[in-house]
């Protein structure tokens, strides 16, 4: 038998065998979706004649390439094959070149159809198909914006100027005079000489104000839990709050968040590629009428929209609608901002978007005060094309979809924002008993106006 054997492979090598070797692997499989979408791809695919492994569903079975090739071989050929044994050959990886016949007899018993076999007319249609195809993705490919090497730099330098200045742990609020629910002693707020301009001009933004920054805070006292007190929508009353300014419990630890608030600004845009090159004149223009723009942009990363708070950490820093008003603030400036903050939510900004948001809304040439407008433009456009670059090579549809009008939109609203924030602001100042409470650079950037 063994020598039979040996003498018929020799017989098909010479004459009959056809090689396993894929000629058209373009065109030589013919997948069925049906079949494919109910296999389980986390089960090992195995070829049905041979059990080697398969590589998907070819002529209407799952095969390995070998088989495929085999078949349509055969098919084409019209090859009639003859098993020289018992015609029950049991085919595996190692010997399906052994047996033809019974390999052929396999394949047809599986499932593969020679139907689904292409003419070689088909076949080089197939294969120009899938050129043009190649070529069309190729030149998709090349035509598609991408960020340059200079824009991602700048993107990198925005994003660790905002990881500086930061803190998502919020471990500086314990620093704060308390939210407490009791009158405050009042301190002195005056400082000879300019918080601001000292700090422009200081190289390390980690020293913003020097050591005794928070030096005249009282010493800390056990904070006391937050009310509950949480305005109803239902309050017909909750538009037209009536703000008690005999008796601002927040006001002192919320000056302190704000005056906090804003040497982080600082800090942030001191980074900004570009922004040192300003006179320091424009420098501080800049400054004070984007910095509440700025810290309502930056407070988004605590708000939450489950409970439309602002969560820094503890519960002693959730701060609530309740709480800011407590602070001097009414509801002319709390509803929109509330919508603003859920707008921008649900933008989903990624964080580079983010960060190219506020530089730009800091670099607006519009400021008052800002002498040097052309330069100021001209950055402000280098970051606006890298926020629309940004968006159309990294920011996936649909989120990406006016993205960046929806985007320069929140920063008109900021601009709303801004003007009754400062309209409330100077009905806190007005009162020296208030005012006393906020602290030197916030009266600084948003105006004192007790002579």
């Amino acid at each position: 038998m063994s020598q039979l054997q040996s003498s018929w492979e020799m017989h098909q090598q010479n004459v009959a065998y056809l090689p396993d070797t894929e000629m058209e692997t373009m065109a030589a499989s013919t997948s069925l979706p049906d079949l494919a979408s109910d296999f389980d791809r986390n089960v090992p695919r195995i070829c049905g004649v041979c059990g080697d492994r398969a590589t998907g569903f070819h002529f209407n079975a799952m095969t390995c390439e070998g088989c495929k090739g085999f078949f349509r071989r055969s098919m084409k050929r019209k090859a009639m094959f003859t098993c020289p044994f018992n015609g029950d050959c049991k085919i595996t990886k190692d010997n399906r070149r052994h047996c033809q016949a019974c390999r052929l007899k396999r394949c047809v018993d599986i499932g593969m159809m020679k139907e689904f076999i292409l003419t070689d007319e088909e076949v080089q249609r197939k294969r120009e198909m899938i050129l043009k195809r190649k070529e069309e993705e190729a030149l998709k490919e090349s035509l598609k914006p991408k960020l340059s090497e200079e824009q991602q730099k700048v993107i990198d330098i925005l994003l660790e100027a905002h990881r500086k200045t930061y803190d998502p742990t919020y471990a500086d609020f314990t620093r704060f005079r308390p939210p407490v629910r009791s009158n405050p002693s009042n301190r002195g707020a005056a400082r000879s000489s300019s918080i601001l301009t000292q700090d422009l001009s200081s190289e390390d933004s980690t020293d913003l104000f020097g050591s005794d920054a928070f030096s005249t805070f009282p010493e800390s006292v056990e904070p006391k839990m937050f009310s509950n007190l949480v305005l109803s929508e239902e309050n017909d009353e909750s538009s037209t709050v009536n703000i008690d300014f005999s008796h601002l419990s927040m006001l002192p630890h919320l000056a302190d968040l704000v005056s906090y608030s804003i040497q982080k600004v600082i800090g942030f845009a001191k980074m900004i590629p570009g922004f040192r090159d300003l006179a320091a004149e424009d420098q501080i223009a800049l400054l004070k009428s984007s910095a509440i723009e700025v810290i309502m942009l930056r407070s988004n990363q605590s708000f939450t929209l489950e409970d439309m708070t602002w969560t820094c950490g503890s519960n002693d820093f959730k701060y609530r609608i309740s709480d800011v008003t407590q602070a001097g603030h009414s509801m002319d400036l709390l509803e929109p901002l509330v919508k603003f903050q859920i707008g921008l939510k649900k933008l989903n900004l990624h964080e580079e978007e983010h960060v190219l948001l506020m530089a730009i809304c800091i670099l607006s040439p519009d400021r008052p005060g800002v002498q040097d407008t052309s330069l100021v433009e001209s950055l402000q456009d280098r970051l606006s094309e890298i926020l629309q670059t940004y968006i159309r090579c990294r920011h996936p549809p649909p989120g990406s979809r006016l993205l960046y009008a929806k985007m320069i939109q929140k920063l008109a609203d900021l601009r709303s924002l801004n003007e009754e924030h400062s309209k409330q602001y100077r009905c806190i100042s007005l009162q020296p008993e208030h005012s006393m409470q906020l602290t030197p650079l916030v009266l600084e950037v948003f105006g004192n106006e007790i002579s």
